[in-house]
């Protein structure tokens, strides 16, 4: 009888350590109102998510946690391209991203053609998010493609188009990897599908990237910073080519770092 009580009393307090260890772990994931939230950075068309490695080796110096998911067809997944991936698959990798990673209060950065894919990140997922960084990026409205946004200028897209396919001209055919690949039309011509109104109110900034010596006005993406700025949104410019994260990179952390 004794040896029974022992073994009970022994049980017991093991199952209230559990539960003690389990609480401790618990507050120790909750999010921290000091800490600086996590960064999900979403490529550009025909890249990928390696061309923003040394971006988040910077910002990972600063404190922050950094996630850079691939789209489908491209980047590393260039062997999944089909030509019936569209807009819609692109935000659903983010957006599984975002829940498979379980990842809350996040700041959610699109570059260029990225800019497509986090507004309808946000549509989807607006209470995962704590601020929108539209970088050189479109921002379109509901039932915008990018081929709508451009206007006269997608005849360069135009003149790159292979079938099914856009195929980015400055690649050479020898080059080896990592470069940018060619990207399924579809994604183009897509428009976007925006329902959620919560989306709306989402804190959002643009930061525009001029050449050095070159005037804002003259930028491919001014109209694009210009709708932000309708919008009520902080516009950001740096002096940087298009990608800023190689011509410009710590340049671009550092504005990173200073968004609130």
């Amino acid at each position: 009888m004794k040896l029974r009580t022992t073994l009970l009393t022994i049980a017991y307090l093991t199952i209230l350590l559990a539960m003690t260890l389990c609480s401790a772990r618990a507050q120790t994931l909750k999010p921290d109102a000091t800490t600086k939230p996590s960064i999900v950075i979403v490529h550009g068309a025909w890249g990928g998510s390696w061309a923003w490695r040394h971006v988040e080796a910077l910002l990972r110096e600063k404190g922050f946690n950094v996630y850079r998911p691939q789209l489908t067809g491209l980047g590393e997944r260039v062997h999944l391209s089909r030509p019936d991936i569209g807009l819609s698959t692109h935000i659903d990798d983010v957006v599984n991203a975002i829940l498979f990673e379980d990842l809350h209060d996040i700041i959610l950065m699109g570059h260029s053609y990225g800019g497509m894919v986090i507004t309808g990140v946000a549509d989807r997922v607006p209470d995962r998010i704590r601020r929108l960084v539209y970088l050189d990026a479109f921002v379109p409205s509901d039932g915008e493609s990018v081929m709508s946004l451009v206007g006269a200028r997608g005849d360069f897209v135009k003149q790159m188009t292979r079938g099914d396919y856009v195929v980015p001209a400055w690649v050479k055919p020898d080059q080896p990897p990592p470069h940018d690949v060619p990207q399924s039309l579809k994604t183009f011509t897509e428009p976007i599908s925006l329902k959620n109104r919560l989306a709306l109110s989402l804190p959002a900034t643009y930061i525009l990237t001029v050449d050095a010596g070159k005037e804002a006005k003259g930028d491919d993406f001014w109209s694009q910073s210009q709708r932000a700025r309708q919008r009520g949104w902080p516009t950001l410019q740096l002096t940087a080519d298009h990608n800023a994260q190689w011509s410009a990179p710590e340049a671009l952390v550092d504005m990173l770092a200073s968004i609130r």
